[in-house]
């Protein structure tokens, strides 16, 4: 759900600043139906498993949205492309004050390792998404704010992006590990 709720703020912002795309395309919705990737929600995570991967890995059908019909076409690409980490990052910190707050409640240990899942599956989704390589959000927040000099960087970023995607998932991405203890630990007072 928390890939759902991550692509639906992206066509809310989008409709905010003026596109009405996603809402056509019946994709402003947390049914979760609606936003099924055959490869990336459902082919790829049952391969994952079944190869007793140490990782789940899987995205959700991208919501769409037309740029040029923003009011901006500048900041609206920057906040479409944010609300789906500063949603992700929203969940992350309300399920760490539960669990910041609950522990004189004497709750099951259950519900610490659900909430404590939860906020690392979304700060893992948000930390993931700030990555500045297509089609992750980054890269269309970094892009909106570069000035048009750096088209020429902006075409090697979309060409190359499938093979810089791959290269930093297999020699960059234990980088990003760090950042999420440190905002897991922020968020619920709990350390890793």
């Amino acid at each position: 759900m928390s890939v759902v709720v991550h692509e639906v703020a992206h066509g809310f912002v989008a409709e905010y600043f003026g596109d009405q795309t996603a809402r056509y395309a019946g994709r402003l919705t947390l049914n979760p139906i609606k936003h099924l990737d055959f490869f990336g929600s459902i082919l790829l995570p049952a391969l994952l498993v079944i190869s007793h991967s140490p990782f789940l890995f899987g995205w959700a059908k991208p919501v769409p949205y037309n740029p040029e019909n923003l009011s901006n076409k500048k900041w609206g690409t920057v906040w479409v492309s944010a609300a789906g980490v500063l949603v992700n990052f929203f969940i992350a910190l309300i399920f760490g004050i539960f669990i910041r707050f609950s522990e004189n409640l004497d709750l099951p240990a259950s519900f610490y390792m659900i909430t404590s899942i939860i906020v690392m599956v979304n700060l893992g989704l948000g930390i993931f998404n700030l990555v500045p390589i297509p089609p992750l959000d980054g890269s269309k927040i970094l892009l909106s704010l570069l000035p048009n000099s750096f088209f020429g960087f902006s075409e090697f970023l979309e060409r190359y992006s499938l093979v810089l995607l791959i290269v930093f998932i297999v020699f960059f991405a234990n980088y990003l590990s760090p950042i999420l203890v440190f905002l897991f630990y922020l968020f619920t007072g709990l350390a890793l």
